[in-house]
């Protein structure tokens, strides 16, 4: 290929990672953003830095890897390893500076104002000093350690995301002055703010950095503090696990957590003032380079300032409460069982209580006709009405299987305490397929009823996770369709067992099939607008990376295919490029809630198809992960998707960023007397009088059609 050649192929694509960082910076200009409620900015503000330091510990930490490797090998937008590294830095870097800048000119401007502030120990009037005094010395003194930078003492090792304190001193020894350094870890058991008492709604808080520092002459009598800084250290933080050589996964993700704390140091900040010569000589010890420092004039993990917004209740802060009503599918029916045999249910979270899914996980744990209970666990989020109603089931006798994914990103030690826990209640736990990530979200209920053996599912496009639904926008959908419960059957027999893929029914499953099935899809719709047949595609999803779908995307798109893409994060496709993407365009909104339902809607000349599930179209879902994604049978749930969870979002203006080719984002303009649509708002408001997407639509759904219950064979439950 031609170095022309190479030029054009690399303009068709969008570099992930450098879309994925104007991803945090939408979450950032949330921050930004004076009519966004005070403590609601600080949630972004927080989410930006954590978001970061996740990037950092996979990608940044993958990027060297390669560079270390010799590995020179372009992205598919032309970037080799380190130009790529080189422009993430100055990228982060605009980032960090504007973040910062935030920091100290608009928010804590705005939280003194609201009676929020941070004080120096040495600002404190003599009760709080006492008070400050009395907590150093009876919690904070007794466990700090300094450790000492010297010939006799090698450097210590600064722990992952930890907040250490590197003191210079001078002490005198024989007479003569020496200069040495002293690392102080802070102690992750303490809060990182203490707060001071008060008898009214102000709420002051001194650091746990602020207090050491101030105390240093204590902890280092004899020594003349010359100064002291904080720094903090993110390492490379991606398991690393041989599944065909790791006798037991359970013990070797264990492991291997041990080991994360560990990995190579990949990125370097300190607080602003920290002098040259000590900045060297810790980038040193680290093995990083100059590139690798970020200086920070804030606080050097913002995450932590999420303690601010749990603490203050101050209604005006804050985004106006939202209490998750039960939808009125379901509303007032006590037996889901008998529900779900009518009809399929269909609900949209947060909007809908996530409630519903923990009701039809109790009732089955409690039901003596159900004889089984299967269920994915990607990230449980310690919930132990979730957990619990299995270790209920199990002890009720039934035939309980939990398959858990270890490997949930962050999740794992949550996840392996939970699996042992589920193995000591008597639940059969296993963790799915050697080498793929068991990211589905299914759960199968097998019920002995009258007229023989029925199956019962829940499918989601959201974790079994009730905390996560209340922030998190995902679908369930419950149903007894026998097609799919035949699909669900062997999809567990599959992830338990050594059965090889059949293939399915009704559900897509990857990594066998969701990835052909999704470009045969697209390519029909080509192929219906090529003949002069109606033609759409509408797809919403977190991410969209995958080659192969972008250019399936693009032929859509020059065959005069109309496609919208609601995508929250990372997008590699280029719209509105002339002669590849016209008709293609792409939207990400970012507002209260985290958009996270995946949908895939195919116009298919009239006669729609469409699909929900826990796939974004990238490689590792399409090839490296276990994904269930589900048709929509049902005519009128068909269509209040299309019409409501689709065409609303489509229809916002004010949360809305919108892609443009050359991969910046913009928010639109309106138009004058154009109606501003904030599609979470009108969810809510929605929600809130009773006029949800079925009511507002006018539909009402027909009971299924009676199907002939079979016997199913005890070892096919």
């Amino acid at each position: 290929m031609t170095i022309a050649a190479k030029q054009a192929e690399a303009a068709r694509y969008l570099n992930r990672e450098l879309s994925w960082l104007e991803f945090n910076q939408r979450v950032l200009n949330e921050a930004l953003d004076p009519k966004v409620p005070l403590l609601e900015r600080i949630k972004f503000f927080a989410i930006t830095s954590s978001n970061l330091d996740e990037f950092f510990e996979v990608r940044v930490a993958g990027i060297k890897q390669r560079i270390e490797s010799g590995v020179s090998e372009r992205t598919v937008d032309g970037l080799t390893p380190v130009e790529l590294l080189q422009a993430i830095t100055r990228r982060v870097r605009r980032m960090s500076e504007q973040q910062f800048r935030c920091w100290r000119e608009q928010l804590l401007p705005a939280m003194a104002e609201h009676g929020i502030r941070f004080l120096k120990v040495r600002e404190l009037n003599k009760p709080d000093l006492a008070f400050v005094d009395r907590f150093y010395r009876s919690q904070v003194h007794p466990v700090i350690t300094p450790l000492a930078v010297d010939p006799a003492h090698p450097f210590p090792h600064l722990h992952n995301r930890a907040l250490n304190i590197i003191v210079r001193g001078e002490t005198t020894l024989n007479g003569r002055a020496q200069e040495r350094l002293v690392v102080v870890q802070v102690p992750v058991i303490l809060p990182r703010l203490l707060r001071l008492p008060r008898a009214d709604l102000r709420q002051d808080y001194v650091p746990l950095g602020s207090i050491i520092g101030y105390y240093l002459h204590a902890l280092l009598p004899g020594t003349k503090i010359l100064g002291h800084w904080h720094l903090r250290v993110l390492r490379n933080s991606e398991l690393y696990i041989d599944e065909d050589d790791a006798a037991n996964l359970l013990k070797a993700v264990e492991n291997e957590l041990h080991r994360r704390r560990k990995g190579d140091a990949v990125r370097l900040t300190v607080e602003h003032g920290c002098p040259p010569v000590v900045r060297q000589k810790l980038l040193g010890e680290l093995g990083l380079a100059e590139e690798d420092l970020y200086i920070v004039d804030g606080p050097l993990n913002p995450s932590r300032m999420l303690a601010i917004v749990e603490e203050n209740h101050a209604p005006e802060l804050r985004d106006p409460p939202f209490l998750p009503p039960v939808s009125a599918m379901v509303r007032g029916q006590d037996d889901l069982f008998a529900l779900i045999r009518q009809k399929d249910i269909l609900l949209h979270h947060p909007y809908d209580s996530f409630d519903t899914v923990v009701q039809f996980l109790q009732q089955a744990a409690a039901d003596a006709k159900v004889l089984a209970i299967k269920q994915t666990l990607y990230r449980t989020g310690g919930d132990p009405r979730i957990v619990g109603a299995l270790m209920e089931a199990a002890r009720n006798g039934k035939q309980v299987t939990a398959v858990v994914e270890l490997k949930a990103r962050f999740d794992e030690a949550n996840n392996v305490a939970w699996a042992k826990r589920l193995e000591e209640a008597g639940v059969h736990v296993t963790y799915g397929l050697v080498g793929y990530k068991i990211h589905a979200k299914v759960t199968l209920v097998v019920r002995d009823e009258e007229e023989g053996i029925r199956r019962y599912l829940h499918l989601g496009t959201g974790n079994y996770n009730a905390s996560t639904a209340r922030i998190y926008t995902d679908i369930s959908l419950f149903t007894a369709r026998p097609d799919m419960g035949e699909d669900a059957t062997n999809l567990f027999n599959l992830l338990t067992g050594i059965c090889q893929f059949q293939g399915m029914n009704k559900l897509l499953l990857a990594p066998f099939e969701l990835h052909t099935r999704m470009l045969a899809y697209i390519v029909r719709e080509t192929d219906n607008a090529r003949a002069g047949l109606p033609a759409r595609i509408i797809a919403k999803m977190n991410s969209l990376v995958d080659e192969q779908v972008i250019d399936a995307l693009y032929e859509a798109s020059q065959a005069g295919v109309k496609v919208d893409l609601i995508v929250r994060g990372i997008c590699c496709l280029r719209p509105g490029v002339a002669g590849l993407s016209e008709t293609i365009t792409v939207r990400s909104i970012v507002d209260r809630f985290l958009e996270h339902s995946r949908i895939f809607y195919f116009e298919n000349a009239c006669q729609p198809v469409m699909y929900l599930g826990s796939a974004d179209w990238m490689p590792r879902n399409f090839f490296r992960r276990i994904e269930v994604v589900f048709p929509i049978e049902d005519g009128n749930l068909r269509d209040i998707i299309r019409n409501e969870f689709l065409e609303l979002p489509l229809r916002d203006n004010q949360k809305v960023n919108v892609l443009q080719a050359d991969g910046s984002y913009r928010r639109p303009v309106l138009s004058p007397g154009e109606p501003s649509c904030r599609s979470q708002m009108e969810f809510i408001a929605r929600a809130t009088k009773g006029t949800g997407p079925i009511e507002a639509a006018g539909l009402r759904q027909k009971q299924h059609p009676k199907v002939k219950v079979i016997r199913v064979p005890p070892g096919r439950l």
